[in-house]
């Protein structure tokens, strides 16, 4: 017989043609793999290469410094690499890791892995389900979804069978792996394991999704393979030139590999990862943690907020929003007298009767009196208690008076309403009607009078009751949630809800937070509320929006969830109501669950794009200005006038410090009225690349002009001239940073001591540059000539060329826009 469940041979027999009733997962990427794979991209193979070149002209402090940073973003690569396996094992933790089973009629405890098709479970409140199961027995089941489906309350479940077609959150017989018993006891027959279970669809489903290389990491891809070719292209030609003047290989074989060394960027990967850090810093402060650096960029990027209802634009608590009756007192007084949860220290129970003891409780002052579980116990005790019932849909306190107290369906109390019922049953029905049209989960409250019996049938047809009013009961939305969404779109940023909750339910909260309203049409409704949402629909949907060049941040807090916050382009779970599964799929984890806190974050990567954009271009103009410089001199058939050490010494006063002020910049005021970048734009537009070559140009003219001045008028000794050159170019560096602040803004505009740290590091660094000029030491290590105080005097002053060129600059780009307007 069924009710005795399966014999253990066959049950054994099926175990081995099925396998194990485990959640799979793919074999990991060996750590050598995922090491190599750090090593892929363009611009860090040229770094491997530069620090081979550092090595070979004997310059070994270089190419150590370049090797601990590549080592250092290998290394942040590589664990991030791991998260995927993380996050799929925190959902094979979901499972129960042992079951009670009826096997030959007898219960049996035994693992959760052991457990096949046809087996029957036992379950009972706190029980974690093992399987995917048919109810078959059910009394007063219940099961708490939410981290499967994203409903809010817990499920009731019925053994009378719904659709094959019905939508998960409403297949109420069935119960499914990994979710937990909230209330009653159930005998249900397995019908799927391992990874024919809804939590193992999801399982695949988390395995597929890609996370993909985020818009920085490929504009950081596109960047080097520019520079990769330029670098080599200048290098070629210089070396060429400088052979057809007659130069000898030595010295070409010199002068080449320090132009590559000089032409790199190699303090590049560790600013941005000092940029992000410093930003992850300022997210922490708003209680965002951030468990992936790169992610805190591409939220900058973001054109679309996928965000699930519960928990996130709703507080995941529910709560009485409207209360319909001719005497309130008494209907709440009857709603309380009707509940078995607790509140107060330690609050228990169901949490719609949690609402109305809630509700009733803090109503009491302005309705005249208590209204508690307390008095009314103590003064009418429990006879008879008929628990809440799937099949009858009501629950019933029959007291010692008499008198029963009901709550149930609103179609249930109608239908046994007393003939002379003092409320108006038909107004009661309509305004059901209505609140269930706001979204409101509606709830009719009744008493049977005192008839002299101590007991009431609930399967009953008499017309007994006396119809009190209506409880209608909500998720709210949160206060922030609404502003939350009014900023994200004032930055041109678009929310979307995608939920499991009903469409009427959804459609309410939507009109409450401002995403919708009366006048939006099916059409925008469709594509800002996505409701009867499962997994499989929410991957799809993030897919779909990343196909037409969105850049979408999912967030959420259930299981369902994390499929697509892993295929988003950034993920965010909510804080402490978010699954250990959806925590290990997230890029984010939102401590305060607060909305309002992804669109700082947007703000806070916006501010990190635009610094490390400006950094970029900064680093590239002093570096093709050196190339410049060198390919001058090589086409007018002179001597180089940067020596190896000279170039390096540059990039070292120029490049790490004065790049690190500007990446941890603050930012402009009105960063979040500009629109979302383009993620296809390339991190080097038009604009970009103008300004690089603009300040190359200018600089290397500056730099050979002294020299050739130094060389062909003054007649100075070519130490001397060298001398000139090489001081200029380190004041034009470190001098041109202060342009670079801001890319509209003019440098007194811009705030110009809002950034001290840039001020320390140009002076310190023009300090330096002074001592070396100083000591006989110092000049005889870098090979430089005796400078006058009058000479030093005119390289600072030429110095200042390249940041005025580029301040008239925006000047002209000011005029241009005016005239073009």
């Amino acid at each position: 017989m069924i009710t005795d469940g399966l014999q253990s041979d066959e049950a054994a027999r099926r175990l081995s043609e099925a396998g194990p009733n485990t959640i799979e997962q793919r074999p990991e990427t060996p750590a050598w793999r995922l090491v190599l794979q750090q090593f892929s991209s363009p611009l860090v193979l040229i770094l491997v290469a530069a620090i081979g070149v550092a090595a070979a002209i004997g310059d070994v402090a270089d190419a150590i410094a370049i090797a601990v940073i590549v080592s250092i973003n290998a290394t942040i690569g590589f664990f991030q690499e791991r998260k995927a396996a993380r996050a799929m094992s925190a959902l094979r933790n979901m499972t129960a890791p042992r079951a009670r089973v009826r096997r030959s009629g007898s219960i049996l405890t035994i693992s959760a892995a052991e457990i096949v098709v046809g087996d029957l479970l036992v379950l009972e409140a706190g029980d974690v389900v093992a399987a995917d199961a048919r109810v078959l027995e059910a009394h007063a089941l219940a099961t708490n979804e939410a981290a499967l489906t994203g409903e809010s309350l817990p499920v009731s479940k019925r053994i009378e069978a719904v659709a094959d077609a019905t939508p998960l959150a409403e297949r109420v017989d069935r119960v499914f792996m990994g979710t937990a018993v909230a209330a009653g006891t159930a005998l249900a027959e397995v019908v799927a394991t391992g990874m024919q279970t809804e939590l193992g669809r999801i399982a695949k489903l988390l395995d597929e999704a890609s996370e993909g290389r985020t818009p920085l990491q490929r504009r950081l891809d596109r960047v080097g393979q520019i520079l990769l070719v330029v670098c080599l292209g200048l290098v070629a030609v210089v070396a060429v030139l400088g052979w057809l003047h007659g130069m000898g290989w030595t010295e070409l074989f010199m002068a080449s590999v320090s132009m590559t060394v000089a032409a790199v960027p190699e303090g590049l990967p560790a600013i941005i990862t000092i940029a992000l850090a410093v930003g992850m810093q300022r997210m922490a402060q708003r209680r965002v943690l951030v468990r992936h650096l790169a992610a805190v960029e591409t939220l900058g990027s973001v054109t679309i907020i996928c965000t699930d209802k519960t928990g996130t634009l709703t507080t995941g608590i529910m709560s009485v929003r409207a209360c319909w009756a001719d005497d309130e007192p008494e209907l709440l007084r009857v709603a309380v007298g009707c509940c078995d949860a607790e509140i107060g220290e330690h609050e228990s129970g169901d949490a719609t009767e949690l609402a109305i003891l809630r509700y009733a409780h803090d109503r009491q002052s302005e309705l005249g009196g208590p209204i508690d579980r307390e008095p009314i116990e103590r003064e009418l005790p429990r006879v008879h208690v008929h628990p809440f019932s799937p099949a009858t849909r009501s629950m019933a306190v029959v007291r010692s008076d008499g008198q029963a107290y009901v709550k149930g369906a609103v179609e249930l109390i109608a239908a046994r309403a007393r003939p002379d019922a003092a409320l108006d049953v038909a107004a009661m029905l309509a305004e059901s009607e209505a609140m269930a049209t706001r979204g409101l989960r509606v709830l009719a409250i009744a008493i049977r009078p005192a008839t002299g019996e101590l007991d009431w049938d609930p399967t009953s047809d008499a017309r007994d009751l006396e119809p009190l009013g209506l409880i209608g009961m909500a998720d709210p939305p949160r206060l922030e949630a609404r502003q939350a969404i009014a900023d994200a779109l004032s930055a041109g940023v678009q929310t979307v809800m995608i939920t499991g909750d009903h469409p009427l339910t959804a459609h309410a909260i939507a009109r409450e937070l401002g995403l919708i309203d009366a006048t939006s049409d099916p059409e925008t409704i469709a594509e800002r509320v996505r409701a009867r949402s499962t997994a499989e629909d929410k991957i799809r949907i993030v897919r779909e929006l990343r196909a037409k060049g969105e850049v979408v941040a999912m967030t959420g807090d259930g299981v369902n969830d994390a499929p697509a916050i892993r295929e988003a382009d950034v993920g965010l779970a909510m804080g402490a109501t978010a699954t250990e599964v959806t925590r290990e799929a997230a890029d984010l984890i939102l401590v305060d669950e607060d909305l309002s806190s992804v669109v700082e974050a947007i703000r806070e990567g916006r501010v990190i794009y635009t610094n490390i954009q400006k950094t970029i271009v900064y680093l590239l103009g002093g570096n093709f200005s050196e190339l410049l410089l060198m390919l001058v001199a090589a086409a007018a058939g002179m001597p180089f006038p940067l020596l190896p050490l000279h170039l390096l010494w540059i990039n070292l006063m120029t490049e790490p410090m004065p790049g690190l002020a500007l990446a941890v910049d603050v930012p402009d005021r009105d960063v979040l009225a500009q629109p979302p970048r383009d993620s296809r734009e390339s991190l080097l537009g038009r604009e970009q690349w103008a300004v690089i070559l603009f300040n190359a140009v200018v600089q290397a003219s500056v730099g050979f002009a002294v020299y050739w001045s130094a060389l062909e008028l003054w007649m100075r000794p070519l130490d001397e001239a060298r001398s000139l050159a090489f001081t200029t170019m380190v004041c034009a560096g470190l001098l041109r940073a202060f342009a670079f602040r801001s890319t509209r803004r003019l440098f007194w505009e811009a705030r110009p001591f809002a950034n001290l740290w840039l001020l320390l590091v140009v002076a310190v660094s023009l300090a330096m540059q002074l001592g070396i000029q100083q000591f006989e030491f110092t000049r005889a290590l870098f090979q430089l000539g005796r400078l006058s105080w009058a000479d030093l005097g005119l390289a600072f002053a030429l110095g200042l060329i390249p940041v005025s060129a580029l301040e008239l600059g925006k000047l002209a780009v000011r005029a241009y826009a005016r005239v073009k307007a």
